[in-house]
């Protein structure tokens, strides 16, 4: 599997400025139950800190308040953080009975009296509960994982919790849950996401022996899972809590436990998301005295700072962050000419070649982005005639190539990102049509405040927050959630986009970019037959279960691309913004056209967007 080093990736951030951490998961036990006590703790947050080929590594998940051995007294984790300025994201254990939270609850409020000013700068969230529901899922029941606890639980516990925290110095400190992702995509356990303020998700593409999970499939199937979860999260952060890949064990299903695998997850997805989301890896240490099956430590019995395997991360620093939320400039500069007549709104405009440089605000609507992360720059690429360098902030994915049956697709994570590319495409003129209408998306927009928009991701942008193909051949049949644009002869594509209030007043351009497929870096597509693509505006949203049959009734064809053909960047429409709106549009081929292909942000971007002045 083709891995690549191409993106610097910054957290979502919910303040002006935020600092990401990294750090390990950290048990009350060792393996032979021997309570882990203040000084071993030291001993472990030290290492951690100085493993050879790493840097950054200051940070401990807990999953218990109490010290092992005692009914509630506080984990000696407390006292060894103060010791060795770790910060810990700290853990209440559920699946238990009342008085064991309790418990919980009494050890935490000591742990305030006596630390809590103390530690208030090291203290980074709680947890309550992990793996939960999962543990009464039928996976967990199958794996004899009891007990565990339903969301109508967690929640009230969630809810005591910050309740324990108000009017403390910690009050304000995200009161989360950590759970598998299974269990955060179903639906029934939406209400333990909307309690939380952050979502702790573990993910072992090891364990999911049900699917291919080589490790050659194991990147993508993390990125999979973690991009599933940030999915359904409402905006929430999503904090990667656990994953890794063992050293040791039996085979599971086609994954391999060896220290050459673990050392290719470690490069494969740690090496990505180290110092840009919050990541507890699992684990440091777990086999002493003891070696359990399967065994994850990255050091073996011996607590020692030379890890098992190489942790370089090809020689790239993977230390922590503070991350400022202001973007950085978009610089553009082009030779080519954009030209496009329609109304997005009832407005008509001409679109102009971008300015040689402008302020690019990143991914409008993104709850923050990065202007001090390092920019990693991608190789020229002779496929495209005109010659961009452009350098931007903007919403993107931590992304993996994968094969599913006949094609080859990407999985990512949502994140900010610095980008730098050194080459674009051609801008095309498109024949468009004006239209008119009103309400839901389907109204007149607000007079425009410019005429000019970028005709690619080089400034603020929106990007659909639903895509649903609907299938004529089978007009009853839902298709559901997809991370594909397909259009065909039977088969259309409806993307839904969620315009912010702020963006009443502005200009905005609909958009569809189409590079080559070797110009892709996260990407990819099939194109057969020949034709074009009609876009059209829809009187509704679409929702999860529409369907040919009961999608929204079209509003007005907006514009159309006559002839598609790749390496080409097309304005569909120009008009006003439609602040505060869902809007949906849907897209079908024109001729014999078969045209499925992965809606991605990074470069070269792929898919349908709104571009804003």
């Amino acid at each position: 599997m083709r891995t690549s080093n191409l993106f610097t990736i910054a957290a979502s951030l919910t303040t002006a400025y935020a600092q990401t951490f990294q750090g390990f998961n950290y048990g009350s036990v060792f393996t032979n139950n021997a309570p882990v006590t203040q000084q071993d703790f030291e001993n472990e947050f030290n290492t951690a800190r100085q493993l050879q080929g790493t840097s950054g590594f200051t940070s401990a998940r807990l999953f218990t308040m109490i010290q092992a051995g005692t009914t509630n007294a506080f984990t000696q984790a407390i006292p060894a953080a103060k010791a060795t300025n770790t910060h810990l994201l700290l853990g209440i254990f559920l699946s238990s009975t009342d008085e064991a939270f309790n418990n919980e609850l009494t050890a935490l409020r000591a742990a305030i009296a006596q630390y809590g000013q103390d530690l208030a700068d090291l203290i980074i969230g709680i947890s309550v509960g992990s793996e939960d529901l999962y543990r009464i899922s039928p996976i967990g029941i199958e794996n004899k994982s009891n007990p565990g606890e339903g969301p109508d639980a967690i929640v009230r516990r969630i809810n005591a919790v910050k309740a324990a925290l108000s009017g403390t110095v910690w009050s304000g400190k995200p009161v989360g849950h950590v759970d598998t992702w299974t269990a955060y995509v179903n639906a029934s356990n939406s209400a333990v996401i909307e309690a939380s303020d952050f979502i702790g998700t573990d993910a072992y593409p090891y364990f999911q022996n049900t699917m291919p999970n080589s490790i050659e499939n194991g990147a993508s199937l993390f990125f999979e899972a973690y991009n599933a979860t940030v999915a359904v999260s409402g905006g929430k952060p999503v904090w990667i809590t656990e994953t890794g890949w063992p050293v040791s064990g039996p085979v599971s299903n086609q994954a391999v436990a060896s220290l050459e695998n673990a050392k290719t997850y470690w490069d494969q997805v740690g090496c990505r998301v180290f110092g840009q989301i919050n990541t507890f890896w699992y684990t440091l240490q777990d086999a002493y005295p003891n070696t359990p099956s399967p065994s994850f430590g990255v050091v073996g019995t011996t607590l020692s700072n030379t890890p098992l395997y190489d942790l370089s991360c090809g020689g790239r620093s993977s230390s922590s962050k503070t991350t400022s939320s202001t973007s950085s400039a978009a610089i553009i500069s082009s030779q080519a000419m954009v030209a496009s007549t329609e109304s997005m709104g009832g407005q008509s405009s001409a679109a102009p070649p971008p300015p040689s440089a402008s302020a690019g605000s990143g991914g409008s609507g993104s709850s923050g982005s990065s202007s001090g992360a390092p920019v990693a720059p991608v190789p020229a690429s002779p496929v495209a005639s005109t010659k961009t360098i452009l350098t931007y902030t903007t919403l993107t994915t931590c992304p993996v190539t994968y094969t599913s049956g006949a094609q080859t697709l990407t999985s990512f994570t949502t994140s900010a990102v610095a980008v730098t590319s050194t080459h674009g495409s051609t801008f095309a003129t498109v024949t468009t049509s004006a239209g008119s209408g009103s309400g839901s998306g389907s109204g007149s927009g607000p007079a425009p405040t410019s005429s000019s928009c970028p005709t690619d991701l080089s400034g603020a942008f929106e990007y659909p927050h639903l895509i649903i193909p609907v299938d004529k051949s089978h007009p009853d049949t839902a298709a559901g959630t997809s991370y594909n644009g397909i259009v065909s002869p039977t088969v259309s594509s409806i993307f839904n986009f969620d315009y912010p209030s702020s963006l009443e007043g502005h200009f905005c351009s609909l958009v569809f970019l189409f590079p080559t497929r070797d110009a892709l870096q996260t990407s990819n597509y099939t194109l057969s037959g020949t034709g074009g693509l009609s876009f059209a505006r829809l009187v509704g949203p679409a929702v999860a279960d529409t369907t040919f049959n009961n999608q929204p009734a079209v509003n007005v064809t907006v514009g159309s691309v006559p002839d598609l053909q790749p390496g080409n960047n097309y304005v569909i429409a120009s008009g006003g913004c439609f602040g505060g709106q869902r809007v949906a549009y849907e897209v079908s081929a024109t001729g014999s056209l078969d045209l499925n292909y992965f809606q991605d942000y990074n470069p070269e971007p792929i898919g349908v967007y709104i571009t804003v002045c």
